[in-house]
């Protein structure tokens, strides 16, 4: 398959996943998701929650991820990934990043890999994915709703008590991101007893005010074939003034440490040409599905 048509089906199905409400959550709560995971990666690297909209919060910054993992001879493989992301006043969202699916090299013949932009527009009800090695651009026409409008024909997010703070895919919290506020022994439920939850306090991230909290999963002995529990540790930094996480640390044995973290932030509103598509862009639309008869 053509290097071209590899990239052109991968931006054609991340423009039509960020023109969609949430959907149901990946993952079970404590795992180890979160920006990006082992390893990177380019539709895993999620910093805008799909289907939100944060208002009056306008930032640029970037988000690095940083991977370790530890192999039996004591040896580590680490990796590092940088996603530039921008927010105006409206809620529109830009992220740049360079496509690198899981190491499977997708580049050019030089080896250089593509890099790719993400513009979500709510004002005008648009997204765009845009290759900016090809100078395209796919389109979808469904934007993010406001925050707090629920879905046509449905209710507000999270059980109709208003909307969920942003957070990026795979969070934990059953994939509804996490709270604003950590309350002392959350997670000590009853049918909950493999997950304990405690509140971090407070504490400034790159100049920003933020909520932690740490989740504690454990596998018990011989649930996955394990002789001894494994424990998984998921630290989360949440700022109620951005309205997203600004830190997530987890470790997992089974994976090793992934540590993710908003920085270089810079309070104020971006440029506009920012969230618009160059005007020697080749723009398309991607077809829409069939409908089943």
């Amino acid at each position: 398959m053509r290097i071209g048509t590899v990239l052109i089906g991968v931006l054609a199905v991340a423009a039509a996943a960020y023109a969609q409400p949430p959907g149901p959550p990946r993952g079970g709560r404590g795992g180890p998701g979160g920006w990006g995971g082992p390893g990177g990666g380019f539709l895993g690297a999620e910093v805008f929650a799909p289907g939100r909209v944060v208002k009056n919060a306008p930032f640029s910054g970037d988000v690095v991820t940083q991977t370790t993992q530890t192999l039996a001879d004591g040896s580590h493989i680490k990796q590092s990934n940088t996603v530039h992301v921008y927010r105006d006043t409206e809620g529109r969202t830009r992220r740049e990043e360079t496509l690198n699916l899981n190491g499977l090299a997708v580049g050019a013949n030089n080896g250089t890999a593509p890099q790719v932009v993400f513009i979500n527009d709510p004002v005008a009800h648009a997204n765009y994915a845009l290759d900016m090695t090809n100078r395209t651009a796919t389109q979808s026409g469904r934007g993010p709703r406001p925050a707090g409008q629920p879905p046509q024909g449905g209710s507000a997010d999270n059980n109709g008590r208003g909307p969920r703070p942003q957070f990026a895919a795979g969070a934990d919290n059953n994939g509804s991101g996490p709270r604003p506020q950590f309350a002392q022994g959350r997670g000590n439920r009853p049918g909950n007893e493999n997950v304990k939850r405690e509140s971090l306090g407070t504490q400034m991230i790159e100049g920003v005010q933020a909520q932690g909290e740490r989740t504690t999963r454990t596998i018990p002995a011989g649930q996955i074939g394990n002789e001894q529990p494994i424990q998984i540790v998921t630290e989360t930094w949440y700022s109620p003034d951005l309205q997203m996480v600004v830190m997530r640390k987890s470790s997992d044995p089974r994976r090793g440490e992934t540590i993710t973290q908003l920085s270089n932030v810079t309070r104020g509103e971006p440029s506009a040409t920012l969230f618009q598509v160059p005007v020697d862009f080749k723009v398309s639309t991607p077809p829409r599905p069939r409908q089943k008869q």
